[in-house]
């Protein structure tokens, strides 16, 4: 199994919201805590193997942390945990059920590309944060 010593964030590539939202991690990840690969990637492809996860299937952004993978609304709740700062305390919705959590997560991610769109490829990242990319 693939294990690395920092939080790894697997993304949508081609989903303008997906990169936005990558995009602000980056930006409150002011200690460069978070690597990140498309799950299109070559990379990503290979951790999702590595983790018996469907290769085909990119309709939740997914967080490999401490030899666990977490997905859809559990992933973002682990993510806001390792942000810290104020970003720490939107764990509280941890206490809102995961089947309520993961349904408000399915319907946005039902709806990503008809709501902000899509991109032919991946996004490219910029020179300045490539080293937090792992491909």
């Amino acid at each position: 199994m693939l294990h690395s010593s920092y939080p790894v964030i697997l993304f949508d590539g081609v989903c303008n919201f997906c990169n936005d939202t990558i995009n602000s991690i980056i930006k409150l990840d002011k200690k460069n805590v978070f690597k990140f690969a498309p799950l299109q990637s070559e990379m990503g492809q290979r951790m999702l193997e590595a983790y018996n996860r469907s290769t085909e299937d990119f309709n939740s952004v997914v967080l490999i942390c401490d030899g666990n993978l977490y997905t859809k609304s559990d992933a973002a709740l682990q993510t806001f945990k390792h942000l810290g700062g104020p970003w720490r305390y939107l764990r509280i919705f941890s206490v809102v059920p995961r089947p309520v959590r993961n349904a408000v997560y399915d319907f946005i991610a039902k709806n990503r590309y008809k709501w902000f769109g899509k991109k032919e490829q991946c996004m490219v990242p910029t020179p300045d944060i490539k080293a937090r990319f792992l491909d």
